[in-house]
């Protein structure tokens, strides 16, 4: 900046005020500035301004994840939940930082906040960290969280109803016929979790009890998930029927059950979790429920800004939808 106050004969907060448009500085100072920044490759540095203005229009969005294992940048439903986002940001003229933490580190879920660079967190999945995410809440920090709400949490959530999801997926199944339904996803987790809930309700609301050897507590891992259902296979472990809880999660079991020699639909019906983009370019096509991911951005924006605005906003809950297609008969 001070080699363009040299050269255009003009102070440094002279060239400051220029670049940032202000109207204190004549036109045609500002454009011989301006020009003078483009020939310097100058350009101004906006984080760096909204600090020392103290404005913002940041938003961080914040994904958990790691070795443990679930889901993460690579997958393709947080890939399109981030779209829903990136496009709610967009309309509103809000910009989007995205930023990841390790399951052991939930103390550095708010870090993009309490360092100036946004003004509110959107976390993608609470993994383990319900405490610190009720430490942040009474801390009184911006933060909306997209996942299941839990008893006693304090923080705004966003998320699809996975009980009534759950249940909607396995009730299609049994109505089927399908008796031994084999459930992929870590039911010690929120969200897998809930959707167990809702195969064993459609179990009980028929009467029947599922054998407890077919929860197969996986995290949304394909190459885990591959790895369970070939020794579900070989150790003889009999089921007619998967309920995954996620689609990346479904389309690896059909992958080994046609390696295996088994038929889909016809030997093993197959719903999964989310409708990503690829469930219906898969063969077969994939049978799943969907969730409403551009809705879901749209809510969490929201529910961010207003608590930026200094309301509080209760937690969201998106409704599902059963999406038929040809893994299930």
């Amino acid at each position: 900046m001070a080699d363009i106050a040299r050269l255009a004969g003009v102070s440094v907060s002279t060239v400051s005020r220029a670049l940032t448009g202000s109207h204190l500085v004549n036109e045609r100072t500002r454009q011989r500035v301006a020009e003078l920044a483009q020939s310097l490759n100058y350009s101004v540095n906006v984080g760096a301004q909204n600090l020392r203005l103290k404005q913002n229009n940041t938003v961080a969005v914040v994904v958990p994840y790691g070795t443990g294992g679930g889901q993460d940048f690579s997958d393709p439903f947080f890939l399109s939940l981030l779209g829903g986002i990136a496009e709610a940001c967009n309309q509103l003229g809000h910009e989007m930082l995205l930023t990841s933490i390790k399951p052991d580190r939930g103390d550095a879920i708010a870090l993009p906040y309490l360092s100036g660079r946004a003004i509110g967190i959107i976390s993608l999945g609470q993994n383990h960290h319900h405490v610190q995410l009720n430490d942040l809440a009474m801390r009184a920090v911006p933060l909306v969280v997209f996942g299941a709400k839990l008893p006693h949490d304090l923080y705004c959530t966003v998320g699809s109803d996975n009980v009534a999801g759950g249940a909607m997926a396995t009730e299609h199944l049994l109505a089927q016929g399908a008796r031994r339904i084999a459930f992929i996803g870590d039911a010690d987790t929120p969200e897998p979790g809930l959707r167990y809930q809702g195969y064993l309700q459609a179990h009980q609301r028929r009467g029947l009890t599922p054998d407890p050897a077919l929860c197969r507590k996986l995290p949304f891992v394909r190459e885990l998930v591959e790895a369970d259902v070939a020794t579900m296979l070989r150790d003889g472990l009999t089921f007619d029927a998967v309920f995954a809880g996620s689609d990346i999660s479904a389309m690896a079991a059909i992958g080994v059950l046609l390696r295996h020699g088994k038929r889909v639909p016809q030997d093993v019906a197959v719903v999964g979790y989310d409708d990503i983009v690829l469930a219906q370019l898969v063969q077969p096509a994939l049978t799943t429920v969907r969730q409403c991911v551009h809705a879901g951005g749209t809510a969490l924006l929201d529910a961010l800004l207003r608590q930026v605005n200094g309301e509080r906003p209760l937690s969201v809950v998106l409704p599902t939808t059963l999406v038929r297609r040809d893994s299930t008969r």
